[in-house]
């Protein structure tokens, strides 16, 4: 990725427990680093012009003060000092503008605006309420922004274009992109090269004054070519990634927003947010852009992510200011945009900051340090070898007296042998590990795109991999979220709700007065909005369930716009996953109040003292007639009915703004039944998790009943399954939990805080790896908790959309079971692509090793080393890190939290395999010349070129080999892999013309058919003796699965 992105693929992980769980998150704009934000020139000339003026000299002080510390303060704490700094300096900039007249701008006025970009995104950001009222407040700055609080912007195209010329549009400046040659010059940057380039310059300086031009510059060059060879593949790859990257995080920014334009409510991009436009938000939204409050009720945002400051604030008419990337966590408004992109204050934070780079992921780390011990092994065994070939020399020359006399011949020699050395190091050293973990892992995610997975976090990909139990939500995930109300009770009547009827018929069954307030209660007591959009057809905005409530009301023949003129709304309590009930406070056209509640039917028929009887009368809700109303709501659910309860509330007595909605004394209106089907595949799906290992239980805020007929039909509960209502789960004892969770199947009723403490001890206490699913602010601290969360893409808020490290963006549960096979590929690519490294670098230390010990030489020179180098990492990861998943990978047991990266298969393949090549190998430099009848000037030439093109051709057929660690058949889908095929291809053919036509650059020789043919033969040798050891039978590091699934 390049540095100094500012959007960020992944959110900063904090310090600190502002929520339960394992990180605090940043807004997705935030970057994956923060570094320290740099006092400009001109803010430190503001400052202490400034502080003459200061009325609190103290708040400048300390914000200097904070600065300077900040150097040893966390990310989190930079980027507070930082918003501390932006604050402070526009009120210097700002504090004499308030007391003189402003002046528009002409370029501003002549456009049909009558307030500046500055001007207008200062009012926001300095939150003074001095400036909101000298530019006449809401009504006269929406009017100075030529937008209505009512209908929004006019979208004419070129009132757009004129609009954005002079406000800008909503993205951050982004750092221009890496060019391929940084990557290059990164690449070169390793010590090894830079060293092994050294001897190549110096091997040239030598050569060329021994031998002269061109015989003399032959293995330097040949040494300069094999890395810049190298490193351009590098950097080719490296390039790649990064643009890869790119394309990920303009995915990320794919939000939409609710906007009213032109009078009609839509959803528009984030980027293409405008000052004047009036956005709508709701709990979860991320505040999209700085702003102000028009309208709402009970609005309660988190501004952390900017100020620090962990206690939520209400906004209201009092405190109108809304900020860029702070979260609604609770009520519904709408705001006047009036800053946008780099003007917010959001956006200023991050011109004064810059990418600190990315994080590796846990098993980058875990392999590098698999690397550095291969790579100290490789070190030891290349100072023996430069020792054993050496001393030969040395010695001689000690011997003669002529240790001091070296001639040309002589330092090339040496020369020579300190490059092999050098090059064993390089060869020893599996750089290709990381980058095998980066390839796979940017396969994945660009493969799981296609699949409607949006992985946010890296580390996601290959955790997905291991895991053992998905806690998955009801209601959208396992159903399609297309939600209709197909039975209804009303008055005590129970009828079926189809479009077969015609409305008229519907009212005419119940009494008047129950019809009446039953619309009343829909069309008010609503989170949702029924609107005319441009066709002139009704069109209904808001959630599934929502939407199902308004499509019966108006199917009922209920006029939205009627009923809600008829009352004022004074107060609203929005539904959460606590209360499991919405409420609202109605002023009536006679002055009296009403509450109307709505909400799960047990919990609001609870609530009732009364209902509305089949005559219309409101009368006492005796034993026996909630008893019968309980049993229709477990009749509904036995339906796999999502049931809701309707009630309502005469304020006999009053009401106030600022008292609480009552809890109880309400009457029953009625209950509803909806529809949500199952989505089609989820049943399969469950079965392929449970044989691939890994335990479905779902967690859901319906009724048990409901629940249950669900997961029955789903095929997550099971016979010996437990399905336990969240009351009942939050009484256990910690002893009793040890023995119920295992078992536990359905967790229904159940409270963000139930679902965090399931995630919590089957992580901790019985050690599972937990994916979990999401989709409401509330679901955050069980996101964070989890080993990977899964936030939903369609239904899911911002909030845990940014808490979650995978997005699912169809909402689909087959995408988690597909999530899971490319994690499971992700792991295994790479354990394959270890395997067959490994094998080449005890094989290439062995060679060298023995026969400098034996023969005084090295059969593969440096040249030919880095060959085999290249062969094995960039191109060895190239090809196995990019194999696309099998169905055979959900037939497995999962790795889980414990199980072994380097398991006793992969040993079995590497000691057989090493074992056969070493073999090949030592039989050609024993007994080659025989084989081969090799004889005159130039054998050993030939001999080291028929060694170098054998063991070539023993990676090649071993690297097909490699594609199956335990499956004899390797074949299977190769063909499908144009990438594997591209790398075999490429490396035979630039094989063949290293040996035939490069050898004085490569130290080979052209090689005879009969020669090409035993080379190719020995390595194609390797597949059936790959495939004989696969039959040797090994314990595996894995156990049996002991998680006791029902």
């Amino acid at each position: 990725m390049p540095s100094g992105v500012l959007l960020a693929r992944r959110p900063l992980q904090l310090p600190g427990a502002a929520l339960p769980g394992r990180r605090d998150l940043l807004p997705p704009r935030a970057w994956p680093g923060i570094a320290a934000a740099a006092l400009t020139p001109r803010n430190r000339k503001l400052c202490c012009r400034g502080a003459a003026r200061c009325p609190d000299r103290r708040l400048l002080f300390a914000t200097v003060g904070a600065l300077s510390s900040s150097r040893r303060a966390s990310h989190y704490e930079k980027l507070q000092v930082a918003a501390l700094l932006s604050k402070t300096t526009i009120q210097f900039e700002h504090g004499a503008s308030f007391q003189s007249e402003y002046v528009v701008p002409g370029d501003v006025e002549a456009a049909g605006f009558q307030i500046d970009a500055d001007e207008l995104s200062s009012i926001v950001e300095s939150r003074d309420i001095k400036k909101f009222t000298v530019h006449g407040e809401l009504d006269v700055i929406a009017d100075k922004l030529a937008t209505s609080l009512t209908n929004g912007i006019v979208t004419d195209k070129d009132l757009l274009n004129q609009r954005e010329g002079i406000y800008g549009v909503n993205k951050f400046a982004e750092s221009e992109v890496r060019s391929f040659w940084e990557f290059v010059w990164e690449a070169l940057q390793d010590t090894t090269l830079i060293i092994l380039t050294a001897c190549a310059f110096v091997s040239l300086a030598v050569g060329i004054t021994t031998e002269g031009w061109p015989q003399g510059a032959h293995d330097g060059i040949g040494i300069v070519a094999s890395i810049l060879l190298v490193v351009s593949v590098t950097g080719i790859s490296n390039y790649q990634q990064s643009l890869q990257f790119r394309d990920l995080d303009k995915e990320k920014r794919k939000i939409h927003v609710q906007v009213t334009r032109d009078g009609f409510r839509q959803r528009v991009l984030i980027d293409d947010l405008l000052p004047g436009d009036v956005v709508h938000l709701a709990v979860g939204d991320q505040v999209p852009a700085d702003g102000l409050f028009i309208s709402g009720f009970s609005v309660l945002v988190n501004e952390s992510s900017l100020t620090g400051e962990s206690e939520p604030v209400f906004v209201n008419e009092d405190n109108p200011y809304l900020l860029s990337g702070t979260k609604v966590l609770d009520g519904t408004c709408k705001m006047l945009v009036t800053a946008v992109g780099m003007r917010t204050q959001w956006g200023k934070l991050m011109a004064a900051l810059t990418d600190a780079g990315d994080d590796e992921t846990p098993l980058q780390i875990k392999l590098n340090g698999v690397a550095n011990t291969i790579g100290k092994i490789g070190l030891f065994f290349a100072v023996l070898t430069f020792v054993v070939l050496s001393q030969g020399i040395i010695g001689q020359k000690y011997h003669d007296g002529r240790l001091l006399s070296w001639s040309g011949d002589d330092v090339l020699e040496i020369l020579n042998h300190f490059a092999v050395a050098v090059t064993i190091v390089v060869v020893a050293v599996p750089e290709g590990l990381p980058l095998a973990v980066t390839l796979s892992l940017a396969f994945a995610m660009k493969k799981m795109m296609n699949d409607k997975a949006l992985v946010r976090q890296l580390a996601a990909c290959e955790t997905m991999g291991s895991a053992t139990v998905i806690c998955s939500d009801k209601t959208g995930t396992l159903t399609t979220n297309r939600m209709t109300v197909v039975k209804a009770c009303i008055c005590g009547n129970t009828m079926q709700v189809n479009n077969q009827q015609t409305p008229s018929s519907l009212p005419s069954r119940f009494p008047e007065i129950a019809v009446e307030t039953l619309l009343e209660s829909i069309f008010n007591n609503t989170s949702g909005e029924v609107v005319i959009n441009r066709d002139g057809k009704y069109q209904i905005l808001g959630t599934p369930t929502e939407t199902a409530l308004l499509e019966f009301a108006l199917f009922l023949g209920g006029d939205c716009k009627q009923k809600q003129q008829e009352s004022k709304i004074v107060k609203v309590e929005p539904f959460n996953s606590t209360k499991k009930r919405m409420s609202v406070i109605l002023e009536l056209p006679d002055g009296g109040y009403r509450a109307h509640c709505k909400g799960a039917s047990e919990i609001v028929l609870a609530a009732c003292d009364k209902f509305i009887d089949e005559r219309g009368c409101i009368v006492p809700l005796d034993d026996e007639t909630a008893s019968k109303l309980n049993d229709i709501i477990k009749t509904f659910s036995s339906e796999a009915l999502r049931t809701l309860c309707l009630a309502y509330r005469e304020m006999e007595e009053g009401f106030s703004s600022h008292e609480q909605i009552p809890l109880q004394g309400y009457t029953c209106i009625g209950i509803v039944g909806i529809k949500d089907p199952v989505r089609p595949g989820v049943r399969q799906s469950v079965a392929t998790c449970r044989s691939a290992g890994i335990a479905v239980r779902m967690i859901t805020g319906d009724n048990i009943d409901t629940a249950k007929a669900i997961a029955q039909e789903c095929g997550i509960l099971t016979e010996g399954g437990i399905a336990i209502e969240g009351a009942e789960f939050r009484e256990k004892s910690a002893k009793e939990l040890l023995d119920l969770i295992p078992k536990i199947q359905v967790l229904a009723r159940s409270s963000p805080l139930d679902k965090h403490t399931l995630v919590k001890h089957l992580r901790t206490t019985f050690n599972e790896v937990v994916a979990v699913t999401g989709d409401g602010t509330n679901d955050a601290p069980a996101l964070r908790e989890a080993d990977i969360g899964l936030a939903m893409g369609i239904a899911g808020t911002e909030v845990a959309k940014e808490s979650a490290d995978v997005v699912i963006l169809d909402d689909n549960f087959s995408t988690i079971v597909t999530v899971a096979k490319w994690g499971r590929s992700v792991y295994v690519n790479i354990q394959k692509f270890v395997q067959f490294q490994i094998t080449v670098n005890v094989v290439a230390l062995l060679v060298n090793f023995s026969s400098a010990c034996f023969t005084g030489d090295a059969p593969l020179t440096a040249v030919q080393l880095l060959w085999v180098n290249m062969i094995m990492d960039t191109l060895g990861a190239l090809a196995l890190a990019t194999e696309p998943p099998n169905d055979n990978l959900m037939k497995k047991a999962p790795v889980g939290r414990t199980g072994k990266f380097i398991t006793n298969v992969m040993w079995r393949n590497i000691m057989g395999q090493s074992l056969y090549q070493f073999a090949v190998m030592w039989y050609l430099q024993t007994q080659g010349k025989y084989l081969f009848g090799l004889e005159g000037y130039n054998t050993d030439i030939v001999l080291n070129t028929i060694t170098f093109n054998t063991f070539v051709f023993c990676q090649v057929f071993n690297e097909i080999s490699s594609r199956e660690m335990e499956d004899i058949n390797v074949l299977k889908g190769m063909t499908k892999n144009s990438i594997f095929l591209g790398v075999l291809t490429g490396t035979i053919f630039f094989q063949f013309i290293l040996v035939q036509f490069l050898g004085d650059f490569a130290n080979t020789t052209p090689l005879n058919q009969q020669q090409w043919l035993v080379s190719i033969l020995f390595g194609f040798l390797g597949m059936p003796v790959a495939a004989a050891i696969k039959l040797i039978p090994v314990e595996r590091h894995e156990k049996a699965d002991e998680r006791g699934m029902p």
